[in-house]
């Protein structure tokens, strides 16, 4: 986990502690645990089998059980990125999603330029919906944000 904190990449699209702040990464770390007593965030370390070293994560946040929605989030370190990783895991929470948790809808963002992003999008079944102009900051810049979903019976 703390690796994503100093990775640029990373950094430039998912908010993180700052890579050289222990208490505020400590506090990070703390509150995902938090989150999944608390039912509001679900998180899953991504990591090869032969190793079991973290290499990325997904992420369901802003869960809501009872309404039956969360947005799905994940990120890669370097040596993880265009192996097929995040695409198998973020299948994988999504079958958990739609069949465990009984979820109807499973939104996923990311911000104009993230062409990763939006290749696991494109492989995981999203479908578009649209866009909030200038709703996040990337490298100091407004960029717009592009949504998608997928729903229990896609």
């Amino acid at each position: 986990m703390q690796a994503s904190f100093r990775d640029p990449d990373i950094r430039r699209w998912r908010h993180r502690p700052p890579p050289d702040d222990p208490v505020a990464a400590d506090a990070h770390i703390r509150q995902r645990a938090q989150d999944w007593t608390d039912e509001r965030r679900l998180s899953w370390a991504v990591c090869p089998a032969t190793t079991g070293q973290m290499q990325g994560e997904v992420e369901l946040a802003d869960l809501d059980l009872p309404i039956g929605t969360t947005e799905l989030a994940c990120w890669a370190l370097p040596a993880a990125r265009g192996q097929g990783m995040i695409t198998t895991a973020v299948s994988a929470v999504l079958r958990f999603s739609f069949g465990g948790l009984g979820l109807h809808r499973v939104e996923y963002q990311w911000a104009d330029g993230n062409a990763a992003s939006a290749r696991v999008a494109r492989r995981c079944g999203f479908r578009y919906e649209g866009r909030k102009r200038s709703a996040w900051v990337a490298d100091g810049h407004r960029v717009d944000v592009l949504i998608s979903s997928r729903l229990a019976d896609d």
